[in-house]
């Protein structure tokens, strides 16, 4: 039997796949609203397989307003022909969880605006807009390579965050400490640069709820990276 790939067919392929203590989990400790099945990111897999890329269906998937349709609705973007029109849409209404830093970030890096989209982002004064920013802008840093990014204003960034991130919400700071990790690991000729920033900063506190998710050190991240002899070593996907 031929399984027909559209938004309503796949609402109720996902809504089958629905754990219970997953969902619990995302509502409970990572503030995903309803509606949301709970469907674990493995299970997700075999529809991805199956489907690949499809642009309009996952602009429909997205439109859903359903957290398990919109995550997987990243999965399968058309990241080339998403429009700038498009990428401000899901933005704005990634309202949470792994949306902003995920889904849109992946979705947006992958395409052809990642550099103006995640720029213009992060001067939101909405929080989840500008933790897609940032997080756009650190999945470039880990894909582009060296010679097609604006090292100059890269550099202005690392400024910006080593004199504001404590003075920004929890998730922007969370955000702005995976920037200068992104940065650190994926452009060699920052690395030093990108661990003095680390030093002024010191200690960073963030709250990211009633969940066991941490915040990363700038400083051990970077050297676990350099041990493994990968720093500037670039990946041509960040989707998973």
């Amino acid at each position: 039997m031929t399984t027909i790939n559209t938004a309503p067919a796949i609402l109720k392929e996902l809504e089958k796949l629905g754990n219970p203590n997953t969902k619990r989990m995302l509502v409970n400790n990572h503030g995903i609203k309803e509606p949301c099945f709970g469907v674990k990111i493995g299970d997700m897999k075999p529809i991805v397989k199956r489907i690949k890329s499809d642009y309009q269906l996952a602009l429909d998937l997205y439109a859903t307003g359903n957290y398990d349709a919109m995550y997987l609705a990243g999965l399968i973007a058309d990241d080339e022909r998403m429009t700038k029109r498009d990428l401000q849409k899901w933005a704005n209404q990634a309202y949470g969880g792994s949306l902003p830093g995920y889904t849109v970030a992946w979705v947006t890096a992958g395409g052809r605006y990642g550099w103006e989209m995640g720029l213009k982002w992060i001067e939101s004064p909405k929080e989840h807009v500008a933790v897609a920013g940032w997080s756009t802008l650190a999945c470039l840093m880990g894909m582009k390579p060296d010679e097609e990014l604006d090292l100059p204003h890269i550099k202005k960034l690392i400024e910006r965050i080593t004199k504001t991130i404590h003075d920004e919400p929890d998730l922007v700071r969370y955000w702005m400490n995976g920037f200068l990790i992104a940065t650190g690991c994926g452009v060699a000729s920052l690395t030093d640069i990108v661990r003095r920033s680390a030093k002024k900063i010191g200690p960073l506190t963030v709250y990211l709820g009633n969940n066991q998710c941490k915040t990363p050190s700038i400083e051990d991240y970077i050297l676990k990276v350099e041990q493994r002899g990968t720093i500037g070593k670039k990946r041509k996907n960040v989707k998973c």
